[in-house]
């Protein structure tokens, strides 16, 4: 009997701590339940509002400018910080989500009640709600000098005032610190005339406010020409090349020929001649370093003696002597091969190529003999 008692007591304890434990077990359970009710719940709060307009009643507009550049996040942060947005890191994730990009810079009126979609749809399409107050106009094969005139032009700055920022250590090492990517020592060769040339980009730049600073001005300009480099920078790196390189033979493309196909072939002329090794011979360099314009350059401008004479001198010159066109600049990371040492411009502006200088001189014997109103190069 006694054995029977304390078995049955063992039993009963048995029971007692399996229901304990079931017991421990639900409520486990339920606080595991209750708190991925509310994470879910504050989750779900989380992304609704900020998937939702910051006051859908709210219809005043707000200007908001995008810098050039920008990077979808920069986008988000500034669409918080204007309270047009609930919130950036969703606004990111939605962007993400959708697949969304091509935003353009700008300044827009938007509002706290938009949605959205209608906010991405706005930057994507550009639509500009502030019309730019004016706009300067950069073409291609434009140098420093040039556009000195053209900013002068157009803005309260004076041509002097922009051309001494250009050769100003203090203002290019803090552009240097700005862009690192695309800005490195070269630049500030001795040989070098103006350390940014070519590195102002060629488009039309919009300006919203009255007395842009030359600061700004160049800012936006390399800004651009940094976006166009970086879309190329795998194929300049394949190349052997720096930037600074790529951009100085993309200057000399720009300024020899117009047709993208052209500029390939010779792109190809100079690579083969950089192998030979063989001066450059380019026309444009003994211009851009006579700091003078010609109509034609003769034999006694070849003479000239300065760093970016390519027929005095072997290999690139120091620097760009332009800004570019982006077909120029993809002409200089894919040239066209061939085994052609020459070429000649007939007056049409057609071009002709030879492999060896006897078949390169009936070339500008049939193409181009010289006119009888002007001295033979």
């Amino acid at each position: 009997m006694a054995a029977s008692n304390d078995q049955n007591k063992l039993i009963k304890e048995r029971i007692k701590e399996a229901s304990i434990a079931r017991k421990i077990v639900l409520i486990v359970i339920l606080v595991s339940l209750i708190v991925l009710g509310v994470g879910g719940y504050l989750a779900y709060n989380y992304v609704n509002e900020g998937l939702n307009p910051v006051d859908p009643d709210d219809d005043e507009l707000i200007e908001v400018e995008i810098p050039m550049g920008s990077s979808t996040g920069d986008i988000a942060d500034i669409l918080e910080d204007h309270n047009v947005i609930n919130n950036a890191n969703i606004f990111q994730l939605y962007v993400t989500f959708k697949n969304e990009s091509g935003f353009q810079a700008g300044e827009y009126q938007l509002s706290k009640s938009l949605e959205l979609d209608e906010i991405i749809e706005s930057l994507k399409t550009g639509v500009i709600m502030v019309d730019p107050l004016f706009s300067i106009t950069i073409p291609e094969g434009t140098n420093i000098e040039r556009i000195a005139e053209i900013v002068a032009s157009e803005t309260a700055i004076e041509e002097d005032e922009f051309l001494d920022y250009m050769t100003d250590e203090e203002f290019i090492e803090s552009m240097m610190e700005q862009f690192p990517d695309l800005l490195n020592e070269e630049i500030l060769d001795e040989d070098v005339r103006y350390p940014l040339e070519g590195y102002l980009y060629a488009i039309t730049y919009p300006f919203f406010e009255e007395d842009p600073t030359i600061e700004e001005i160049i800012e936006m300009m390399l800004e651009q020409t940094q976006n166009q480099v970086y879309e190329y920078i795998e194929q300049i790196d394949a190349r052997g090349l720096s930037i600074h390189e790529a951009l100085t033979l993309t200057s000399i493309i720009e300024m020899e020929a117009v047709g993208e196909e052209d500029r390939r072939m010779i792109s190809g002329v100079f690579y083969n001649r950089l192998d030979e090794p063989m001066p450059l011979q380019t026309d444009p360099t003994v211009l851009y370093a006579m700091g003078e314009h010609h109509q034609r350059v003769l034999y006694e401008h070849l003479e000239y003696e300065n760093p970016y004479n390519t027929y005095e001198n072997s290999g690139l010159p120091p620097g760009p002597i332009s800004n570019f066109h982006e077909n120029a600049l993809q002409a200089a990371v894919q040239p066209e091969y061939h085994d052609y040492l020459y070429f000649v411009a007939s007056y049409e502006g057609d071009n002709y190529y030879a492999e060896d200088y006897d078949e390169h001189q009936q070339n500008i014997e049939e193409h181009r003999p010289p006119r009888d109103e002007e001295e033979e190069d």
